[in-house]
């Protein structure tokens, strides 16, 4: 069984996580602070983390920052602040996924599968990925459509490659423009949008309508595969 560890401080929300993830075969793990959930990961080997930003005894940012020193497990942010500034804090500290209270459970347990599928997806990656509209081999730093040579320059490949490597996680602005341009680039927001447009061109069927290179409104992008 897959155990995710659920930390929040509000015992009904805990309780209707606990009965929903246990009937779709989770093990689940509980804890309703910071501290608790520290030491709850220093004891389990758990699949993903849920997370609340709102903790009695630390932020919850902080917390995934202290779990970002020493573990690479999944971490999904599952808080009541909805502004993009707080997403984007959370998503720069080490986050993977940002789901917003009220949330349905439907949405919750396909973040939690594109979340294990990625990190599975990536335990076992090929250097070739492929979607309906495009192939992409990592390894000789190629892609085709349709058969044919796509031509990326170097930043669009840097930036796809970001992408492709990270399928269904959210990056953020932040995190892109400081991989590929350097920290001194981190908020110029509108190189993105320049790459990001080039690549859909030469890689979307329909621009106006992506399928794969998702924009996440003022935080940042996806990959879809």
């Amino acid at each position: 069984m897959t155990a995710v560890l659920v930390v929040d401080d509000d015992p009904h929300l805990l309780k209707v996580l606990n009965i929903a993830l246990q009937a779709n075969g989770y093990t689940v793990i509980t804890a309703t602070d910071g501290q608790s959930a520290l030491l709850s990961a220093t004891q389990h080997a758990l699949a993903v983390i849920i997370l609340d930003l709102g903790l009695p005894d630390i932020d919850g940012t902080d917390v995934i920052k202290q779990l970002r020193t020493w573990n690479e497990v999944p971490i999904l942010v599952l808080s009541a602040r909805h502004t993009s500034d707080d997403k984007v804090e959370a998503l720069d500290a080490g986050a993977d996924d940002y789901l917003t209270k009220p949330f349905g459970p439907d949405e919750l347990l396909a973040r939690l599968r594109a979340l294990l599928r990625r990190t599975n997806d990536h335990k076992t990656s090929e250097p070739i990925v492929t979607t309906d509209s495009f192939e992409i081999d990592l390894a000789k730093h190629r892609v085709t459509r349709e058969g044919a040579d796509v031509r990326l320059t170097p930043t669009e490949w840097n930036i796809l490659e970001i992408l492709v490597r990270n399928p269904e996680k959210l990056i953020t602005q932040r995190q892109l423009l400081t991989e590929v341009w350097g920290p001194a680039y981190a908020k110029d927001a509108n190189y993105l949008r320049v790459y990001m447009a080039q690549l859909r061109r030469k890689l979307e069927p329909d621009t106006g309508n992506p399928r794969h290179l998702l924009t996440e409104a003022g935080i940042g992008y996806r990959f879809q595969p």
